[in-house]
């Protein structure tokens, strides 16, 4: 009886524990649809239905049309993981990796951008709106002046 009890406890503290994390899994995927980040990009997805699948199908072949530059960054990352992991740290070839992660990344989201940038002049004024909207979120609220001293 002792062995009965403690396997039905434990199912009970496993199917509770299942369930929390299923309704974990749930908010977080729902708030990170509604939620998306504060970029140009992640504004594209608050994007009407026909506007965000072209903003994504050119964002997609942007990634595509770069592919071996994030595969080289990717490359760099690793050249510089490894040498990291060294005894001793060669410091002028790890700036060299991670300069050449760095451009690489830069590279990507200057084509990201550039396709943006696109994407809004053919746009209505609505969509840079949504695309405005994003890109205000992504620089933070405004700072407030402060007020003038009189002497």
């Amino acid at each position: 009886m002792s062995m009965g009890r403690n396997l039905i406890i434990a199912s009970v503290v496993l199917n509770v524990f299942l369930a929390g994390a299923l309704a974990g899994g749930a908010v977080w995927i729902r708030s990170g649809k509604s939620g998306q980040g504060y970029s140009l990009e992640a504004a594209g997805g608050r994007l009407p239905d026909q506007e965000r699948m072209l903003f994504r199908k050119a964002l997609r072949e942007v990634r595509r049309e770069s592919r071996q530059v994030i595969l080289d960054g990717q490359q760099a990352r690793r050249e510089a993981a490894d040498l990291l992991r060294q005894p001793v740290v060669d410091t002028a070839a790890l700036s060299a990796a991670l300069e050449r992660a760095r451009n690489a990344d830069i590279a990507v989201r200057t084509r990201l951008e550039q396709r943006i940038i696109e994407f809004a002049a053919a746009g209505s004024a609505a969509d840079r709106a949504v695309l405005a909207e994003g890109l205000a979120r992504r620089a933070g609220p405004q700072p407030k002046a402060e007020p003038k001293k009189s002497p």
